[in-house]
């Protein structure tokens, strides 16, 4: 039983109250044909719409079987239609884009009913009311009486207990009237049927009771029901909860942007611009970094792994000044510093126990191992006696201790590579070319002009200590006079064995070009220095340098007064064996205390760390610009959306009237934006798919390098993502307008 207790309400104009229901008191059988009647603007679409729980009462109460109303919230209500009401009206109010079947299984969805008995129960609906033939059509198929039938089907098939109907003969001719109230008639059989209409014929001949209304109230009933007698009200009027799922919300949403295919699609391009953008600064920036992995492994892998007295980690001294305090002090006080103090951040102690610990490690992990000294060679060359000098430093290095890696990195133009410790051989540059200081050196004229076998068989001298040191006074100093010692029998003769040039294929310059000797001939001269007076002496003065030219830090070292190699150098047959060769050098790090550990300088992996830097920062500014583009899209989108919500007023205004909540009106909304940016995601990861073809082409003949640019799996699944998180984001606006647009003045939208 339905009971109208003092219904009052009110609308507000300006602020102030205008009465439309000034008091209703009406009482309505579980199984009866009421049809309200009066004038336009006397209340009764207002009555309709709160029995039905669109609007709301100002004050009294509105009872289900004796139970209440009046504390109903909006969850309340929204399941207060969907299980409780049905809903027919003057204009059909079905949603346009879903077919006859899909609109009678609405309400079904709105209350959770599986999709196997959904179908069933709306296909029953409709053939109960003669639509077995039109299951599939769309409302604009049908005629107006057929369309009616369906908004009774979708009024039906949730079984409600009240079936109101708002002038469903209004937009009808008298024919496809007179069937649509008989079919409502039989419908009055087994449920309450409340009819406003201003047909008083059709209300006299269908309806078993008709109240009439005017200025809000009922001025005539002509077979009124009991009321409750005074009866206290027993609870609250329970019904389940609706809730749309969000599978349901998807379809909702996909078959509406499939109505507007052409601007769903403008709409998913305009929104994968930023996708492109981002996607190709990926693609591009992967490929690079690819590049820079490959010219590491490939190329960079060839320099060494250099242990030096002193060991710079760059990064650290890159970020002391970010981190460390003293920095720009207040103060005026000058203080004092060690330059190289700024920069050294560890001394290597290389011990007598490294040497043998690194001589354990795997040979298939290296090249070579070549261990350098410090010592200072006496040579001199037939250019430089007479001017009683030796040869610069620059112009001399140690080959490297293995000859199959010195062949792999450079050719032998001329002659034979050197392998005694009498014999060296000259480094030219890939051009043929020679210092030309270095050639004055040899003895060679700037202006002459030299073939290979004029190099071949040159001499030149290198002094023992004991030669080249004489003492005056406790202090040792260099031989002034190199022309007086060249042809000494103790200084030993070293000759030019050959030539050799760094090949197109090698990773990097193991020597400068210039004279190149073996480490033999480094062991040799060590072992005579260690035997020389002048080191003897040295040894005697721990504390003072008594070498001229040379302090106490470096004179041992420079006189070869001591075995300990000053630098050693690893080559690593491969990126990754260099991997493996820092490993077996942590792995000592963690037997000795700190002060012992040894750090190696990895130049490939500062070249690489430094190029994959500016990769990164390159890439985040072009992102950054990229994603300008795609936040604008997605606003795009957002405001796309809310056109939609305009659009599609009424339709919501349909899905509240069936019992729809709030959210579920916001996840229709949310699911259109989540495809729509699903969609822009997926078109710009496959544009950009294709655009990469013709860059890579270009890239292929600009660098000489295949499919450089390439869009990682993981960045194309990020993007479609990030594309589908910012539409849903730029949606929620929107969509919470929709949800809160007022049912009632929603469905008389146009």
């Amino acid at each position: 039983m339905l009971e109208l207790k003092n219904i009052k309400k009110d609308y507000y104009v300006a602020g102030k109250p205008v009465p439309a229901l000034k008091g209703i008191n009406l009482v309505f059988k579980d199984q009866e044909f009421v049809s309200i009647l009066g004038p336009s603007g006397c209340g009764k679409t207002t009555m309709l719409n709160l029995i039905g729980g669109l609007d709301r009462y100002t004050s009294g109460d509105l009872l289900i079987d004796g139970k209440s109303t009046r504390d109903y919230k909006d969850q309340d209500w929204d399941a207060y239609r969907n299980a409780t009401i049905g809903f027919v009206f003057q204009t059909y109010n079905l949603i346009s884009h879903l077919s006859v079947l899909d609109n009678v299984e609405m309400a079904l969805r709105l209350s959770g009913v599986e999709p196997k008995e959904r179908k069933e129960r709306a296909t029953k609906a409709l053939v109960d009311v003669g639509l077995q033939d039109h299951l599939t059509k769309r409302p604009n198929q049908l005629s107006g009486g057929q369309m009616q039938r369906v908004a009774i089907a979708r009024a039906l098939v949730n079984n409600p207990k009240i079936l109101l109907a708002d002038e469903p003969t209004g937009a009808l001719d008298s024919k496809t009237s007179d069937q649509i109230m008989k079919l409502m008639k039989e419908i009055a059989k087994d449920r309450l049927v409340i009819m406003v209409t201003h047909n008083k014929d059709i209300a006299d001949e269908f309806s078993d009771r008709v109240v009439n209304l005017l200025d809000g109230l009922v001025i005539d009933d002509s077979n009124p029901s009991e009321n409750n007698d005074g009866k206290d009200v027993v609870g609250k009027l329970v019904n389940k909860k609706t809730s749309m799922p969000y599978l349901t919300a998807l379809s909702t949403s996909f078959k509406n942007l499939l109505t507007k295919k052409g601007r769903t699609l403008i709409t998913a391009l305009a929104g994968s611009i930023g996708i492109i953008g981002i996607a190709l600064v990926l693609s591009v920036s992967s490929g690079m970094t690819a590049y820079v992995d490959e010219l590491q492994s490939d190329t960079l892998a060839g320099f060494p792994l250099t242990i030096e007295q002193y060991y710079v980690d760059f990064a650290e001294v890159g970020q002391e000044r970010l981190s460390e305090e003293g920095y720009f002090p207040e103060g005026e006080d000058i203080v004092g510093y060690d330059p190289q103090s700024d920069f050294i951040t560890h001394a290597n102690i290389i011990t007598d126990d490294f040497i043998t610990y690194l001589e354990d490690l795997d040979e298939t992990t290296y090249n070579s191992i070549s261990y350098t000294s410090s010592m200072h060679l006496n040579i001199a060359a037939e250019g430089t006696k007479d001017n009683d000098e030796l040869l610069e430093d620059d112009f001399y290095s140690q080959l490297p201790n293995n000859e199959e890696f010195i062949l792999s990195q450079y050719d032998v133009i001329k002659g034979d590579l050197a392998t005694s410790m009498n014999e060296v051989v000259i480094v030219v540059d890939a051009k043929n070319r020679l210092d030309f200081d270095f050639m004055e050196a040899l003895g060679l004229s700037i202006d002459g002009s030299y073939t290979f076998d004029d190099l071949i068989g040159l001499e030149l001298k290198v002094f023992p200590n004991n030669l080249y040191y004489s003492e005056s006074g406790g202090i040792y100093s260099g031989n002034n006079n190199i022309s007086s010692i060249y042809d000494d029998s103790d200084a030993m003769t070293l000759t030019v064995s050959g030539i050799i040039r760094v090949n197109e294929d090698a990773s990097t310059d193991l020597v400068a070009s210039g004279i190149a000797y073996t480490e033999a001939l480094t062991d040799y001269m060590l072992e005579d220095s260690m035997d020389s007076d002048v080191v003897a002496a040295q040894l005697l003065s721990p504390t003072v340098s008594i070498v001229s030219g040379y302090n106490i830090y470096e004179v041992l070292l420079a006189i070869g007064g001591t075995d300990v190699p000053a630098s050693i150098q690893i080559y690593p047959v491969s990126f990754d064996a260099k991997e493996e060769i820092k490993d077996y050098i942590d792995a000592y790090n963690e037997t000795v205390d700190e002060t012992y550990a040894i750090y190696a300088t990895d130049l490939a992996a500062i070249i690489s760390t430094s190029i994959s830097s500016l990769i990164s920062t390159i890439t985040i500014i072009l992102s950054a610009f990229a994603g300008i583009s795609l936040v604008v899209s997605s606003i795009m989108i957002g405001i796309i959306t809310y056109v939609s919500v305009v659009e599609r007023t009424k339709e919501i205004g349909i899905m509240r009237s069936l019992g729809a909540r709030k959210k579920d009106i916001s996840r229709i909304f949310n699911a259109e934006t989540v495809l729509i940016g699903f969609t822009s995601g997926l078109l710009g990861v496959i544009i950009t798919l294709v655009l990469i073809i013709p860059i890579n082409l270009i890239l292929a003949n600009l660098l000489d390098v295949s499919g450089f640019a390439q869009l990682m799996w993981s960045s194309a699944i990020g993007l479609i993502v990030l594309s589908t998180f910012l539409t849903l984001i730029a949606g929620l606006i929107p969509s919470r307008i929709a949800a809160r647009k007022d049912p009632v003045t929603a469905l008389r939208t146009e």
